[in-house]
């Protein structure tokens, strides 16, 4: 059984910064494209950051307004996942989604960002 079980989210204050980290079991991480989503209030699931599976050709992508503040990077001896943001504003509040791929989801971690 896959789980992904995410941790990190919370309020924090325009400027700062937060890690979220993705703990995955039941399959091994290297074996899947790691792409972070972000669901704002009355928003779509939007794309903030992935990479492809290990060994697979492509690039790591940003989403624009988070390009250069955020860093997307997995730990493969702990099978773990993690978003680093840096320098937050409160245009970056919203729900954060790690995920290997359909079906694979984490729960979810709520990140508010407001003075």
């Amino acid at each position: 059984q896959v789980q992904l079980v995410q941790s990190g989210g919370g309020l924090v204050h325009p400027g700062e910064s937060l890690t979220l980290s993705c703990v995955v079991s039941g399959t091994s991480l290297t074996s899947h494209p790691l792409i972070w989503y972000r669901q704002k209030a009355g928003g779509q699931r939007e794309v903030v950051a992935s990479v492809p599976r290990e060994g697979n050709t492509g690039y790591t992508y940003y989403e624009n307004s988070v390009k250069d503040r955020f860093a997307i990077s997995r730990d493969n001896a702990k099978n773990t996942a993690y978003l680093q943001m840096n320098d937050l504003v409160p245009e970056d509040t919203a729900v954060y989604y790690c995920s290997l791929g359909n079906p694979y989801w984490g729960q979810g971690t709520q990140v508010i960002v407001s003075s």
